[in-house]
């Protein structure tokens, strides 16, 4: 019988995976964590979406820890920092760059919920986190402000932002039944007799442009003044 036109069928029922690596790790965990949130990022689920056992992630990663802090560092390669317009008319350029590269840290962080809370939680790894870091001491430098406050000053704008980030993804917004609107609701209520002040401050204390981000921008003006006034 004649099989030369036979036509032969392959063995493998699916296309070959790529070849394992530390960035297809980490990709694949960031897209874990957006569609998941940070239960998403254990090395089991990684280990199963990449079709491998959890023991050969450790080949490119010691532990959950560093493929977190990884992760966070591959999220924050997605901010665009502003440029610095030098002799511009602007008054202080360098602290108009600072805000802007601060707001892109936070929208970014708004936009993946799941990097708000790993940025709370995790030191992170590599050339996108050095970047921020170096840009803002560069601004601060700019601006005059003495070395050791802008040491601790970078951590406390960091800081600041993550926080800011991971409540606005825990209130989830203003509409009705969400946590935003229930503790809204709740200070309204309170005993004016019991809670004087803040039954006197209500519209105060949720008060602010979201659209501008005027309390946002009033928090990192705080800081800065603080590196300004107070001598680390």
């Amino acid at each position: 019988m004649d099989n030369n036109n036979r036509t032969i069928i392959s063995r493998r029922s699916r296309p070959a995976k790529e070849p394992l690596s530390k960035e297809i790790i980490v990709k694949t965990a960031f897209e874990l964590l957006k569609n998941e949130g940070i239960s998403g990022l254990t090395m089991r689920k990684v280990a199963k979406a990449l079709d491998t056992g959890p023991s050969s992630l450790y080949v490119y990663v010691r532990n959950v820890q560093e493929l977190n802090a990884y992760v966070l560092d591959y999220g924050l390669g997605h901010i665009v920092l502003p440029g610095v317009q030098k002799g511009s008319d602007q008054e202080q350029p360098w602290k108009h760059a600072l805000f802007a590269a601060l707001c892109a840290y936070q929208k970014t962080l708004f936009e993946w919920p799941g990097i708000a809370e790993l940025a709370l939680t995790t030191m992170p790894i590599g050339q996108h986190s050095l970047t921020i870091t170096e840009y803002i001491l560069e601004r601060l430098h700019e601006g005059g402000i003495p070395s050791a406050a802008a040491a601790w000053g970078v951590d406390l704008f960091l800081l600041y932002v993550s926080s800011s980030a991971f409540e606005h993804t825990v209130w989830n917004g203003k509409e009705e039944g969400s946590n935003f609107h229930t503790a809204q609701q709740s200070y309204q209520s309170v005993d004016a007799a019991k809670y004087p002040m803040i039954a006197r401050l209500q519209k105060e204390l949720f008060s602010g442009n979201p659209e501008n981000n005027e309390r946002f921008i009033w928090g990192l003006e705080v800081i800065l003044q603080g590196m300004i006034q107070v001598k680390a």
